[in-house]
């Protein structure tokens, strides 16, 4: 598919080149802002799985960069933001960059020293598997990804903090929305305007961190199986199967953004340049920089000219 087709079938892909955001999913944290006003009074923010860095650069859009330009702003007033991510980044403004894995303890320690000891006022979390297209192995793999966010958070996040993560819907939603709410008193699932009517992702917004009196964040995991059975008996398996009939959850789901606005599914036709000439497409602003099949694609081509020659 070429550049001007897809500009075509996606207004947000267009959209986000030509307000020079890294990917389309920046609007999505935008239209989640919109409706919870989740950057209010936010001091210190970590974005997990960060590449290649939209959510990150709207993280420094909204908050670092009015910040620094205030005539009342002083250095120490700085707004922190950190993003984690096992693949490198190119840099952005006010944003510090962690190299790591958000399951391992070591990050935790590593973003609190970055805070000068104090915990993160919010978290978001953007990440995803590669997907199969088998809706309920993408669920799973989806959750867990959540949970080990979760793991981190418990160690970063301070108390009445807020933290928003991907998710896709299926049938052990319920069980996912469960979980959170073990730490979360307010917990939603928000669809942005953004984000596709095919697509089964959606947002968990996670409002006022609060985790169970005398929780240790050790002993996370033992306490998210006791959700996924009614005794909390430690035999039997974490499933959302005794969540239904008369223990039926009733998730909050609301859609955000402007829903008069662009419709992510619709083809949109494209604008005419100033001079009257056809619409240019445009690269996207930054390529990945240390892309995983960075190494496929050199091998690919070694083996062509081997071929060629």
């Amino acid at each position: 598919m070429g550049k001007a087709s897809r500009d075509k079938r996606d207004i947000y892909y267009r959209k986000a080149k030509e307000e020079g955001w890294r990917a389309r999913s920046a609007f999505k944290l935008l239209q989640i802002d919109e409706e919870f006003n989740i950057f209010q009074g936010v001091k210190r923010v970590v974005d997990l799985c960060a590449a290649p860095g939209s959510w990150s650069q709207v993280l420094s859009r909204q908050l670092y960069l009015p910040a620094k330009y205030s005539a009342e702003s002083k250095e120490e007033d700085l707004p922190l933001i950190v993003a984690i991510d096992l693949q490198p980044m190119a840099p952005i403004e006010g944003v510090i960059q962690v190299q790591g894995d958000i399951t391992n303890a070591r990050t935790a320690e590593v973003v609190i020293r970055h805070f000068d000891g104090c915990k993160a006022d919010l978290v978001v979390c953007d990440g995803a598997p590669d997907v199969t297209g088998l809706h309920d192995m993408d669920e799973f793999v989806q959750s867990q990804l959540i949970l080990a966010g979760l793991t981190i958070v418990t160690h970063i996040l301070k108390e009445g903090g807020k933290f928003i993560a991907k998710i896709f819907r299926g049938k052990d939603t319920s069980l996912l929305y469960c979980q959170l709410k073990l730490f979360f008193p307010s917990v939603t699932f928000a669809k942005p305007k953004s984000s596709r009517n095919s697509s089964i992702e959606a947002f968990a917004v996670c409002e006022n961190y609060s985790p169970p009196e005398g929780f240790n964040p050790r002993d996370l995991h033992r306490l998210l199986e006791k959700v996924g059975s009614p005794s909390g008996g430690s035999d039997l398996d974490c499933s959302s199967g005794w969540l239904e009939g008369p223990n039926k959850v009733y998730i909050p789901f609301l859609a955000c953004g402007d829903l008069s606005g662009y419709d992510s599914d619709r083809s949109y036709p494209l604008p005419k340049e100033a001079d009257g000439s056809s619409y240019r497409s445009l690269d996207p602003i930054q390529p990945p920089i240390a892309p995983p099949y960075k190494r496929a694609i050199e091998l690919k081509k070694a083996s062509a000219q081997s071929f060629n020659s």
